[in-house]
């Protein structure tokens, strides 16, 4: 399904104003994106690097903020999923017809999407989100053959802003990254997410959610993963105490969509671990037990 502005710009044949509502097609979020250190967990602007080595050593990112605009947030991130249901809706649809690299929308249309206020500083505020997308320089061996080979990007290469002479926007246009555009079309690049992800106000419940979306997936007995390896992952600026307190109350509150969460005091190794399971995977006498929804319940993302 797609919608056009009743009354779009006058006079502006740039912009493709024909935009999916995404209440109508299921979100989507690049799975090589969802388990690994990429973004920063904090709303203040993040200047120190991120330098991750999973414990095989085989895998590595490294992402190096900009010294003006911070770091790409976990925050800023839901502007790539915006455009990976986009892309993915595309895809479904159209076949035989490759989806663009460069989206083009109405800044109102893609807060609205995200579930985001409009009106006030939105605007600046997505303007600000799209410099450290733009701005934000990662480099990773993953999706190498070769551990000497390595690639190196921002997750956008672009971004435009037509704004006329009282300052309004008349539309604005994102283009992605090739690694991140290829990893979007390729099969299997993308995993469905919970809409209600974007309700989510903490970081680490949000990323928490996309580490429990990847690797307990639909797996019937759930993932169990150890505190130390969670933080390594995570790329948290925090110590390794306050990252356990955290920890322990996003698993004691146990509100992530479809997902259910139990601490785990005890392990082999002595460390603490977080036990993830889908929530209609549990017995259905667990009170955390939820039947799957056939349809999410979700307040209309446009006005009628």
């Amino acid at each position: 399904m797609v919608m056009t502005l009743r009354n779009p710009p006058p006079g502006d044949s740039q912009f493709d104003l024909f935009v999916p509502y995404l209440s109508d097609i299921p979100l989507r979020d690049q799975r090589e994106t969802m388990e690994r250190p990429f973004f920063s967990l904090s709303k203040r602007r993040r200047l120190k690097p991120i330098d991750y080595t999973s414990p095989d050593g085989s895998t590595w990112v490294k992402v190096f903020p900009h010294q003006d605009f911070g770091m790409a947030t976990i925050w800023d991130a839901d502007i790539l999923i915006w455009a990976a249901s986009k892309i993915s809706d595309h895809m479904r649809q159209r076949k035989n017809d490759p989806p663009p690299r460069t989206l083009q929308f109405m800044p109102y249309q893609l807060l609205q999407a995200i579930r985001r206020d409009v009106g006030g500083d939105q605007y600046k505020r997505l303007r600000d989100a799209l410099d450290r997308l733009k701005t934000s320089m990662i480099k990773t061996n993953i999706r190498a053959k070769g551990r000497s080979k390595q690639a190196s990007f921002s997750w956008l290469d672009q971004w435009t802003d037509d704004v006329d002479a009282d300052g309004h926007s008349r539309g604005m246009s994102l283009t992605l990254s090739d690694w991140l555009y290829e990893g979007m079309i390729k099969d299997g690049g993308v995993l469905s997410i919970h809409p209600n992800y974007f309700l989510l106000t903490g970081a680490m419940e949000r990323w928490l959610y996309r580490v429990a979306r990847k690797h307990a997936g639909q797996q019937a007995h759930g993932w169990t993963c150890t505190l130390d390896v969670l933080y390594q992952k995570s790329g948290c600026e925090d110590r390794m105490t306050k990252f356990r307190a955290t920890m322990l109350k996003v698993c004691t509150a146990d509100s992530l969509p479809e997902y259910h969460l139990e601490w785990v005091a005890k392990t082999e190794t002595g460390c603490p671990a977080i036990f993830m399971i889908r929530r209609d995977r549990l017995d259905s006498d667990h009170p955390a037990f939820q039947f799957p929804s056939k349809k999410d319940k979700r307040r209309p993302i446009y006005p009628a």
